[in-house]
């Protein structure tokens, strides 16, 4: 409001087309997009204001994660380009900058936050935050080769970002209807009490597998284009004349390629550990396959997943028209110059990528080592797990999320507030041999305590104060009343 307030209230008027042709001086300018963007920003969940995400999306029903994670989220990216391109529409590189700055940031944290958790949505929730650093790469890429006289390249970065906007509507809509199956059927979030649901949710874990290829960027699914067009925007960039930009612009790229071999390493655990291997619940959930009606929206968002990653100039053609009223220009030509089935976002020499042949190779790989493994007879034998000759291993020698997120959790730690408490119960005249040993670990995020917390402890201070009003007399009442109105006579005459 106070962005709105600064940009049309004192120069232009409140309408839309009175901001685009407004004349503002820049130091107004800069304040209205920060103050604009640190609001949309919040509504985004970008760090350092996403801390109140992955607190909403365990309490919310999965279907509503899915609405919030794939369309709440994105009107605030709508609000960004939105001011950015179409209302101010002039703004210096370092504005461009410091948008994709706090994109890397949001990328990186984001997915490390996301690899420390056992619960499945709020996993999903960090997710959403690394995905949002993501399209905020793009914007940020946007806004530098615009301010540079670059449009082609802003508008392959910009083309990029609103890509990967749909795209993680797609696959995260997906993700949460998959985790909200689980965890209609099981009852359960956390993964460390859960694994083997493959066996008795084979549609829910095929169609769950779809989506974490999808946000690992994996081709031929359509995280993998959107990622593309990122890097191409990173790769194909000129000298820039500034040589912060060019510290950057390499440096943002090398975080991008970071991100994206995390995100499959966090995918890899929140997959594995929840339908693979045995049960590690301490109860039998007698889990079962969600119902069709469940089944058919996964089904449409991953083919929506499939569509968008093998047929990705279509969409694009759609939405050029968004490049080419902010930037000038449009990638439209070039990105389906040699035909529906190859994408080359500059030049074919440059870079191309065809997700239709990939998708067809793919099938043919699957296809032989179906026809190899599974129609000849005994080619496949089941034999005992071997474990360096102990073979009496049972469902709790298990890796589970902690211990497959731990070789990073040693790396990052110093990210995160982590507290490790192991109780041991000795056995009576066997103290090297405890009994039960109950380990607990517990990791927050620092912004909570830095920033959060604070805030939270101070309103809770001032609303204890203001509590002390209440006197529950009628006389106290009808004076804060009088002195109310006095006061209003008096400001008001």
């Amino acid at each position: 409001m106070a962005g709105f307030s600064i940009h049309s209230g004192s120069f232009s008027g409140y309408t839309f087309d009175a901001m685009r042709h407004a004349e503002i001086p820049f130091e107004w300018a800069t304040a209205a997009f920060f103050l604009a963007f640190a609001g949309f920003a919040a509504k985004a969940g970008v760090v350092p204001l996403h801390v109140w995400l992955p607190e909403a999306h365990p309490a919310a029903p999965s279907n509503v994660s899915s609405l919030m994670s794939g369309v709440m989220l994105k009107t605030a990216i709508y609000g960004i380009v939105r001011v950015t391109f179409d209302l101010i529409h002039i703004f210096p590189w370092w504005w461009g900058a410091a948008v994709l700055t706090l994109g890397l940031i949001s990328a990186v944290l984001g997915v490390l936050y996301a690899l420390m958790q056992h619960d499945l949505k709020r996993l999903l929730a960090y997710h959403s935050v690394e995905n949002i650093g993501i399209i905020l790469i793009g914007i940020g890429l946007a806004m530098i080769f615009k301010s540079f006289d670059l449009p082609l390249l802003a508008a392959l970065s910009l083309i990029a970002g609103l890509y990967h906007t749909m795209n993680h509507a797609m696959f995260k809509g997906l993700l949460f209807m998959g985790a909200g199956s689980v965890l209609h059927v099981t009852g359960e979030r956390n993964m460390e009490e859960m694994g083997g649901l493959i066996h008795r949710m084979p549609w829910t874990a095929a169609l769950f597998l779809i989506g974490c290829v999808s946000i690992a960027a994996l081709p031929p699914f359509n995280g993998f284009v959107s990622e593309w067009l990122t890097f191409q925007a990173f790769l194909l960039s000129p000298s820039l004349p500034n040589s912060l930009i060019r510290l950057l612009i390499p440096m943002g790229a090398a975080l991008l390629a970071l991100t994206g071999a995390l995100a499959a390493a966090c995918f890899v655990k929140a997959f594995g550990v929840t339908f693979l291997g045995h049960w590690r619940g301490h109860h039998n959930p007698h889990a079962h396959e969600a119902n069709w009606p469940m089944r058919a929206g996964m089904i449409m968002s991953a083919l929506a997943c499939l569509g968008l990653g093998i047929l990705p100039t279509v969409f694009i053609d759609w939405m050029d028209i968004i490049a080419e009223q902010f930037t000038g220009t449009t990638i439209a030509l070039s990105a389906s110059a040699y035909g529906w089935m190859w994408l080359t976002p500059v030049s074919y020499e440059r870079a191309s990528y065809s997700g239709t042949i990939v998708f067809i190779g793919i099938l043919v790989v699957v296809l032989a080592a179906y026809l190899l493994l599974h129609v000849r007879p005994g080619a496949i034998r089941r034999v005992p797990i071997w474990d360096c000759g102990f073979e009496k291993i049972n469902h709790r020698m298990q890796y589970n999320a902690t211990s497959f997120s731990m070789p990073i959790r040693r790396i990052f730690g110093y990210l995160f507030r982590i507290k490790e408490e192991t109780e041991l119960s000795p056995q009576p005249g066997h103290k090297a041999f405890p009994k039960k040993i109950h380990y607990h670990l517990s990791i927050r995020d620092r912004f909570w305590g830095w920033l959060y917390k604070p805030i939270v402890e101070a309103s809770f201070w001032l609303s204890r104060k203001v509590g002390k009003l209440q006197q529950g007399r009628i006389q106290a009442y009808l004076i804060y009343s009088f002195v109310t109105i006095i006061i209003l006579l008096v400001f008001l005459r």
